[in-house]
């Protein structure tokens, strides 16, 4: 196995990050925490990269911070930007969590840190903190009653008791279930779907929804109007209108 504590590749455009700690479960440290927010950041930054798909490598997630190199004082946590500098600010580009395995306690968290759930039928759910006297605060308190019921949520946060792939499904947090071993080709293939689309709307589409719970409701379609405003005046928003036209594919410029 390579040394490097995260791999990222690119297929088309989508970008694979891969956290490579299979032998500590992929447990989280200060390298896997710099080198998934370099990812994201490319992600971000790159014209050619339109999704990401955020995987575990060896057939787990991530089993969550690593208690040993947190011992030693590190932390897997970007200043302002939370745990692997996306819990807090999450990319602006749709991101994909292929879980194989578990995810647990601030695996579980990048999981919700991220857009979409792709997951193996083996695949765990968890946030134990509690059974240490800890809190899941690196974003499975605050976010869990978004994803799921929060009877639901509530039952994972107090009990610490992990929860299946297919009752992950059936309350709404997973949305697709894959044969074992197969998480991985199914998120890209879903984030091709994505990729296939306007890269201004998509991300625009992404914005409003991650903003809506803070605006009232008086605010709000005045607020959506000001992210969703130019995107109906760009290029590309002529070019699918167009394209449409013209019964062909469309060419985005991402402008």
């Amino acid at each position: 196995m390579s040394e490097q504590p995260v791999l990222v590749e690119r297929r088309g455009a989508v970008q694979v990050i891969t956290i490579n700690r299979p032998q500590a479960k992929n447990a989280l440290d200060a390298a896997v925490a710099r080198d998934v927010a370099a990812a994201v950041d490319e992600l971000d930054g790159s014209d050619d990269l339109r999704a990401g798909v955020l995987t575990g490598a060896g057939g787990f997630f991530s089993a969550g911070m690593d208690l040993k190199a947190f011992l030693r004082g590190e932390t897997p946590a970007i200043e302002g930007r939370g745990l692997c500098g996306i819990t807090k600010t999450p990319p602006r580009k749709p991101l994909i969590a292929a879980v194989e395995g578990g995810a647990l306690a601030g695996g579980f968290e990048l999981v919700l840190a991220c857009d979409l759930v792709v997951a193996g039928r083996g695949a765990r759910f968890g946030v134990p903190e509690v059974k240490r006297s800890l809190i899941a605060a690196g974003g499975a308190a605050l976010l869990l009653p978004q994803r799921m019921p929060r009877a639901v949520a509530l039952e994972l946060l107090l009990t610490g008791d992990p929860m299946d792939a297919e009752r992950a499904a059936a309350v709404g947090l997973v949305n697709q279930l894959v044969d074992d071993g197969g998480a991985v080709d199914a998120a890209v293939a879903l984030a091709e779907r994505i990729a296939a689309n306007g890269p201004l709307a998509v991300a625009a589409t992404k914005q409003v929804v991650l903003s809506m719970p803070s605006w009232t409701p008086e605010e709000m379609w005045d607020r959506q109007d000001e992210i969703v405003r130019p995107v109906f005046a760009s290029e590309d928003a002529r070019e699918g209108s167009t394209a449409f036209a013209e019964r062909r594919e469309p060419v985005w410029r991402g402008r």
